[in-house]
């Protein structure tokens, strides 16, 4: 059923984004070294798997197989010609599920970094960003995405090139960054800091907020530092924290401890709430559940994020320094 993230946002409804794409395509048989973003043509039936999966657990919203499907990342494949191509199956793909589900599923087209720094500090110029983007964006586009969905930035600039390229393609967007890095995102801008960065677009996002980062307790705090946003707030937080098994990376979060995830970051004030890297769809299944039980409760602090998800890794800019951080990474 076609609808757009406009629409699902003005039900006033809390919408449940999906979860992972790559760490579920390597338990599914990804490998190593192997472009997710190949799967679209290599296994369609694969792709499309999963986007079904994440709507029967209950997804409102699928992101696309596109993460890396921009010319600067695609070019480390040797496919920098194909990111047309690419954008537009994937977000075919995502368009078939989405428009056989008897409910409601908008269709985001994830862009996501370029993988480059900009000047100064690297090669990367804007407009050359704003190429790359809009190339990916128009595929999206083509193939049938209802939305750009703009994630795990760090960077000022590079937001700025996504967003002046989905508004140039005339595509409604959502930026989200990830703050991973002492509370910060990589290149040191603070939560609070991305309202600032988007008000300057002619064109305001649908949404914005955070995805990725370092487990479900840091990006909760991320999402209580961007309040003030005028537009709705997203929270695609990790599933736990990565530990390696043997020689295999799994994620520590269980189902459980994302569904009290799900139901702190609506408290938090996400409208928009799904999972990232490790979030399966039986994680997502329980997020559904959560949020669909969940009465509004108060305002989580971070003594009650702790003590319901877990120790932070960091501590959020503002609230402290590195004897802070430290004692809540040892959960005192």
């Amino acid at each position: 059923m076609r609808t757009s993230l406009s629409d699902l946002l003005a039900t006033g409804r809390v919408l449940l984004a999906d979860g992972a794409t790559g760490t579920n395509y390597f338990a599914a048989g990804l490998e190593s070294g192997e472009p997710p973003e190949f799967w679209t043509v290599d296994h369609p039936e694969r792709v499309k798997l999963l986007h079904q999966q994440f709507v029967d657990a209950g997804a409102d919203i699928i992101l696309t197989n596109t993460f890396g499907c921009n010319p600067h990342r695609l070019k480390l494949h040797k496919a920098q010609d194909r990111t047309y191509e690419l954008a537009k199956g994937a977000a075919q793909l995502a368009r078939e599920v989405a428009d056989s589900s008897p409910r409601p599923v908008v269709v985001a087209g994830s862009v996501g970094p370029t993988g480059e720094l900009f000047e100064p500090l690297g090669a990367l110029t804007h407009d050359a960003a704003v190429a790359s983007f809009a190339e990916e964006i128009r595929g999206l586009l083509a193939g049938g995405a209802d939305v750009a969905w703009i994630e795990t930035m760090s960077s000022a600039e590079e937001v700025h090139a996504a967003a002046t390229a989905a508004i140039q393609e005339g595509m409604p967007y959502v930026a989200t960054c990830s703050f991973d890095t002492a509370g910060r995102t990589m290149m040191g801008m603070m939560p609070n800091q991305l309202a600032e960065v988007l008000a300057v677009e002619p064109v305001a996002p649908l949404a914005q907020g955070a995805n990725c980062g370092v487990g479900a307790p840091d990006i909760l705090v991320t999402v209580l530092e961007m309040q003030g946003a005028n537009v709705p707030i997203v929270s695609k937080g990790n599933c736990g924290v990565p530990q390696f098994v043997g020689t295999e990376i799994v994620y520590s979060g269980t189902p459980e401890l994302m569904s009290k995830y799900a139901a702190l970051a609506v408290d938090a004030g996400a409208r928009i709430v799904g999972g990232c890297c490790g979030t399966t769809p039986e994680h997502l299944a329980a997020m559904r559940a959560s949020i669909d039980v969940h009465t509004a409760g108060d305002r989580p602090t971070i003594d009650s994020i702790v003590a319901e998800v877990g120790p932070l890794t960091n501590a959020a800019p503002s609230l402290g320094g590195s004897e802070r951080r430290s004692r809540r990474s040892r959960g005192e």
